[in-house]
């Protein structure tokens, strides 16, 4: 990255005049960090500073660190460096991070989603000179539906297999996508049961303010038939294991922008797929990028290649960011993203 306000080391995207480090995936000194999923938010930093709900869900994850808290359009002086955290719209607490440094402008966005949903704060435009962009669906094929109409579907889904006496069983990472999908489920179809990765989640979350529906954690004495008509949440990786044998007969259905791709759906252990993802989508990318007014473009995971040469095309100065951010992989099972 070939510019005064950032730059790239194999511990992060480092800031020289504040002397410290965005989301870094190496144990540094002083870390500004944009959401609390664990490909952002690692452990072993000495000093953290994020929003308070990021805070609050990485204490849960990370146990007790040295973390600050800053709100959203509050500004703060790091050395020579003015650093403020604007909505990113990813998942609740979620922030981009704008530094200013002599009057030049970049801001990190960490992952985002410009759709507005009914759980995190809505992504705000911020005007850059620079804006390093994720591109985890980074290609034309990956438009999102209203949310309205897929609420109905997942309702519909639902309703379906209640009235077959079946449990219905859904796959959601425990941070953001498990949240969003409470809010749009149709509480008087049934109770929702949960996980309790998804549930410990949920309490830090209500304890930071956020309303989610009445939910019931799964324990080990938890039994089907007791709960006629649930609909269960549960991390990806749980949805072929032991723990979904207590609910025999499940349809099973897991949600995901990479449902998209009838190939990835096939690969899931579900009968069901519905897409959806808390990252931006292709025209949410180009408009958040477009609405930031930026020139230079720098692109950090997902559809590296193939993104840059779009943005080239349209007259950006456009470059590739090599990171260790995961995004949301089509395959993966692990809890630290959406």
């Amino acid at each position: 990255m070939r510019a005064a306000v950032l730059t790239t080391t194999d511990r992060g995207i480092y800031c020289p005049a504040g002397d410290f480090f965005i989301d870094p995936w190496r144990p540094v000194d002083r870390a500004v960090i944009t959401h609390a999923h664990a490909d952002h938010a690692r452990a072993g930093h000495d000093r953290y500073l994020a929003t308070p709900r990021t805070a609050l869900v990485m204490r849960h994850r990370l146990g007790e660190i040295a973390v600050e808290t800053m709100s959203f359009g509050e500004h703060r002086r790091i050395g020579d460096a003015a650093v403020s955290f604007h909505p990113a719209g990813h998942v609740p607490g979620s922030g981009q991070v704008r530094v200013e440094v002599g009057g030049e402008v970049w801001v990190v966005s960490g992952d985002y989603k410009t759709a507005p949903d009914r759980l995190s704060e809505p992504f705000e435009p911020v005007r850059a000179h620079a804006f390093v962009t994720e591109c985890t669906f980074g290609l034309p094929v990956f438009r999102w539906r209203e949310e309205t109409d897929l609420a109905a579907e997942i309702n519909r889904w639902w309703v379906a297999a209640a009235a077959a006496g079946r449990p219905a069983m859904l796959g959601a990472y425990a941070l953001g996508k498990a949240q969003r999908l409470l809010t749009m489920l149709d509480t008087s179809v049934g109770p929702i049961l949960t996980h309790g990765a998804i549930e410990n989640t949920n309490d830090v979350l209500r304890a930071a303010g956020l309303s989610l529906p009445e939910t019931v954690r799964v324990t080990p004495e938890t039994k089907a038939k007791d709960h006629p008509g649930a609909v269960v949440l549960a991390p990806p990786s749980a949805l072929g294991s032991t723990w979904a044998g207590r609910f025999s007969g499940a349809t099973k259905a897991f949600a995901s922008g990479w449902m998209a791709i009838r190939g990835i759906r096939r690969r899931r252990a579900a009968d069901r797929g519905f897409v959806i993802s808390d990252h931006a989508d292709w025209a949410g990318l180009n408009t958040a990028i477009r609405e930031t007014g930026a020139e230079r473009i720098f692109v950090t995971h997902g559809y590296t290649s193939q993104f840059r040469r779009w943005l080239e095309a349209q007259g950006y100065d456009a470059r590739i960011i090599e990171t260790e951010f995961e995004g949301e992989a089509p395959d993966s099972t692990a809890e630290g993203e959406t």
